[in-house]
């Protein structure tokens, strides 16, 4: 997990802010308080690592409403809401909005640390997924249209001879284009390249 990681905590209550901030600086986290989600919002960038503990309930923008902003951006934020007055539907939407976890106030401290490190490991595992999928994306943009064309065909298991019936080519030339095509996507087999398409789909 990335050491710079920070657990942004976005609550309209001083008291809960620090007493959920001292928790998470015990259990050696860096933390990062904010009294409302407008304040978050204004600072926060999504090339930040880190994790969401906020209320479902606040003063202005709700901490459900922040947590659906932060899912339409680029790099989601995985987010814990806390709440004393959750019912079925809130959670249910909360789930949806892809929270971690919803947490009855008050909560047990190792109930949320717990919960704060699954959310820190989704976000390392996005992350990185985030990263890989930019990778093979740069890969297809070196393909020429011609090589996208078998590419394509390739990934769909046809065979060279039926590629070169379909694109009226010959078959040294599909050869070629085949062999460019796992070069430049740096795929060792076939298999691996059907695995990169399907990871940017």
């Amino acid at each position: 997990m990335s050491q710079e990681a920070t657990v942004y905590v976005v609550d309209d209550d001083p008291a809960v802010r620090d007493s959920v901030s001292a928790l998470v600086n015990s259990a050696g986290l860096r933390v990062q308080t904010f009294p409302s989600a407008e304040a978050f919002l204004q600072e926060y960038k999504a090339d930040k690592p880190g994790c969401l503990v906020t209320d479902l309930r606040m003063l202005g923008m709700s901490g459900l409403d922040l947590l659906e902003t932060l899912q339409k951006s680029a790099a989601p934020l995985p987010a814990i809401l806390i709440s004393a007055y959750a019912d079925v539907p809130a959670a249910v939407r909360a789930m949806e909005a892809g929270a971690v976890t919803l947490l009855e106030k008050p909560c047990r401290n190792d109930q949320l640390v717990q919960a704060i490190h699954k959310a820190l490991g989704r976000d390392a595992s996005q992350r990185a997924k985030r990263t890989v999928q930019q990778e093979i994306k740069r890969h297809l943009a070196t393909l020429t249209p011609e090589e996208y064309e078998v590419m394509q065909r390739m990934v769909a298991g046809k065979l060279n001879k039926v590629i070169a019936n379909e694109l009226l080519i010959s078959l040294r030339t599909v050869e070629t284009r085949r062999h460019k095509v796992l070069e430049k996507m740096k795929a060792d087999s076939l298999a691996e390249l059907v695995r990169m398409v399907v990871e940017v789909e």
